[in-house]
C-alpha cells in the first residue's frame, strides 16, 4: 500500500482519485501533481512503481501544505477570527453558518439534530 503525506492510499483505485484522499488534495490538484511527476492518472496505485510513488510525494512536499500543516493552519484561522471577535467569529464560537445562510429553516447539519418540544407537559390545576 503507498503512503504519500502519512495518508495510506487505497491500492485499488486510479491515481487521480486515490490522491484525493489527502486532506487538501482534489480533482484538478490531483492531476496537476501526476502531470508534474510524469505518471499516468488513470494507473491503479497498486501498479505504481516505487519511483513513481517516489516522484508524486517529492512534487506533493514541493508544492505546498497538505494534511496535518493545512488542517493546523485552517483551525489558527478560525482561532483568530474568534479571538478578535469578528461576526465570523461569532458564528463559529456559536455553531452557526458562517457564509450568510438562513437559519429559520434548513441548517441542520451546522445546529445539530433539533430540539423537541417538550410533550405532555401541562399546567396544574387546582382540585
Amino acid at each position: 500500500m503507498a503512503r504519500v503525506a502519512g495518508v495510506d492510499l487505497p491500492r485499488n483505485k486510479q491515481a487521480r482519485i486515490a490522491l484525493t484522499y489527502i486532506y487538501g488534495i482534489g480533482n484538478s490538484r490531483a492531476l496537476k501533481i501526476l502531470g508534474a511527476a510524469d505518471v499516468d492518472p488513470f494507473k491503479k496505485i497498486q501498479d505504481l512503481g516505487e519511483d513513481e510513488v517516489n516522484r508524486i510525494r517529492q512534487v506533493i512536499e514541493a508544492e505546498g501544505q497538505v494534511e496535518g500543516d493545512l488542517r493546523k493552519d485552517v483551525a489558527m484561522h478560525i482561532k483568530r477570527l474568534i479571538e478578535i471577535q469578528s461576526y465570523r467569529g461569532l458564528r463559529h464560537r456559536r455553531s452557526l453558518p458562517v457564509r450568510g445562510q438562513r437559519t429559520h429553516t434548513n441548517a441542520r447539519t451546522r445546529k445539530g439534530p433539533r430540539r423537541g418540544t417538550v410533550a405532555g407537559k401541562k399546567k396544574a390545576t387546582k382540585t
